[in-house]
């Protein structure tokens, strides 16, 4: 049976990436191992399951009902086995988690050399996106999320807030001069965001759009800007709050800001139809206590 499903994760794999090359890439292993997975469960269930062209790559209807069944029966299969893990108190299998960039390498990444000594048998897969991306697709067991939510399909977990802060280097605001009220801002660089462009509302007030003269698409990015003395920039602690007790950046208009506001909030999601399994519930409740 582990062969059988190693096919079947293979021939998943090949489905959501769009090809035998997308699928051999994202597992690590060879083109060839990937297609005669696939070759062995046509021939024995002795159906075409994918269309291949020199185009594109597509499930036969019968292909397409298959691998419906597949991913429930999988899904069922690892649940199966994580129960007999419970029962020895030993969460067990895979748990795929994503976030955004800034918040995996300063938030999360720090921590999991303890988390994995906790919890060895469960094996993490870490995956950074700054953009919002389909869980199922992606196969993304749970996600962190910062801002408010939209998505009615998720289940959603509070993990807390991170207040922001509009910070500069030392050496722009002395080479450009202090940002001591909001009618300040029009005298400085802005580094904002490519997108989505409620990322450039800053609280100030009833909320300002602020129009940045330099934008990055991550979180990451504009930080590494600002600290190069590119502009003003508006931030998460999480990702600041070491740079600022050092001094390489500094708080402005930190009173006219208002705190609380949407986009400090902190969440887990995971679909509503995934139970939530024991891998999902000791890493949210380890990581929120590190977070607390």
């Amino acid at each position: 049976m582990k062969s059988r499903s190693d096919d079947l994760n293979l021939l998943l794999s090949v489905v959501d990436s769009g090809s035998f090359s997308g699928a051999a890439e994202q597992l690590e292993v060879s083109v060839t191992r990937v297609s005669r997975a696939v070759s062995r469960l046509e021939q024995s269930l002795n159906t075409t399951l994918l269309n291949r062209t020199t185009r594109k790559l597509g499930l036969t209807e019968e292909g397409r009902i298959f691998v419906e069944k597949v991913r429930s029966g999988l899904a069922a299969l690892e649940e199966a086995e994580e129960q007999l893990a419970i029962r020895k108190q030993r969460p067990a299998g895979r748990l795929r988690v994503d976030a955004a960039n800034p918040f995996l390498l300063h938030q999360i990444v720090p921590h999991i050399r303890d988390f994995r000594e906790a919890y060895p048998d469960i094996e993490l897969e870490l995956t950074a996106s700054d953009q919002i991306v389909d869980l199922l697709e992606r196969r993304i067991d749970v996600a962190i999320r910062i801002g408010g939510l939209e998505d009615s399909t998720l289940h959603a977990r509070a993990l807390g807030r991170s207040p922001l802060s509009i910070v500069a280097s030392p050496g722009y605001l002395k080479k450009n001069g202090p940002c001591e009220s909001p009618s300040d801002l029009k005298d400085h660089s802005i580094i904002g965001f490519t997108a989505p462009e409620s990322l450039n509302i800053w609280h100030l007030g009833e909320g300002v759009r602020v129009r940045p003269t330099l934008r990055a698409s991550s979180g990451e990015a504009v930080r590494q800007l600002c600290l190069q003395g590119n502009g003003l920039a508006y931030l998460s602690c999480f990702m600041i709050s070491e740079d600022i007790r050092r001094g390489e950046l500094l708080e402005v208009l930190d009173e006219h800001l208002v705190r609380p506001n949407p986009r400090e909030l902190v969440n887990a999601v995971y679909y509503r139809n995934t139970a939530l399994s024991a891998r999902i519930r000791v890493f949210l409740d380890f990581f929120e206590n590190r977070w607390g």
